[in-house]
């Protein structure tokens, strides 16, 4: 599975296997297009194809498998959490040039095998790296079947495909990176869902007016955001106010004490 990927690092990190998965594993694969599952169907200007989420249908050894390779591949601490969807592409689909960017709770990884066998460079669906959504592209990859490509998600890594003559078929492999979990994601959403200043202890008014006559504006935001949380974490008010202080630049913290500091309680939300 996935033996000898090509590594290539520009124009973003990225690597690509010549025969991803076993013949048994593939016509698994291409099974799952025949899937009873609702599909999503996109026709827009910009992204035009149809997509099926088809995890559950994707044995739990091959599962546990895939996520120790990828892991072994890209280096990373990948959780033991994998999205897998079948894309399929009709002739005159078109997939744009643009970038994944892994917000909170996003995947980090994703890898993307083809199940289009005897394709001809004229079935077009090949799909396109960019160093820019500018540039020419500077690296592209046949959508043959049984080629497996992965690639880090990231706000500047650009791909895209071009348009299809012949029908594509694409199995998609999406991966999260242990700091960046939709678990995650759902706490630090609630943790700071309904913000209100108001939340302030006493303590504190008179050091964030001060601040806020002096300091931009997205500085005493943020700064009224940690506040905020290590209030709602439970924090006394010195601890509130020092964490204050230092994430809008006031002052610095003893770090003696890493694990408790409110520096490391404010570090850990910037």
């Amino acid at each position: 599975m996935l033996l000898h990927p090509d590594h290539h690092h520009h124009p973003f990190p990225f690597f690509f296997v010549k025969a991803a998965f076993s013949e048994e594993q593939c016509v698994a694969l291409e099974r799952l297009f025949s899937q009873e599952s609702e599909w999503q169907h996109h026709d827009g200007g910009f992204y035009r194809c149809s997509i099926c989420d088809v995890t559950a249908a994707i044995p739990a050894t091959f599962q546990t498998e895939i996520i120790a390779r990828m892991r072994e591949i890209t280096g990373l601490p990948l959780v033991d959490r994998m999205l897998v969807t079948v894309q399929r592409m009709l002739p005159g689909h078109v997939i744009g040039i643009h970038s994944d960017r892994p917000l909170l709770g996003y995947e980090i990884a994703r890898l993307v095998v083809q199940l289009n066998k005897q394709w001809q460079a004229e079935h077009g669906g090949v799909l396109e790296l960019f160093s820019s959504p500018q540039d020419e592209a500077v690296f592209s990859v046949n959508p043959e079947y049984n080629k497996a490509v992965g690639f880090l998600l990231h706000a500047d890594f650009y791909h895209a495909v071009t348009e299809v003559n012949q029908p594509r078929q694409s199995v998609v492999f999406n991966f999260w990176h242990m700091a960046n979990t939709p678990e995650l994601a759902a706490h630090v959403q609630a943790l700071f869902a309904n913000l209100h200043f108001s939340e302030f202890p006493a303590a504190l008014n008179p050091i964030a007016s001060a601040a806020e006559s002096s300091l931009p504006e997205d500085v005493t935001f943020r700064a009224g955001t940690a506040a905020i949380a290590l209030h709602r974490w439970g924090y006394d008010a010195a601890t509130i106010v020092t964490g204050y202080q230092h994430s809008a630049g006031l002052s610095t913290c003893d770090n003696s004490d890493a694990g408790s500091s409110p520096k490391s309680a404010v570090n850990s939300i910037q």
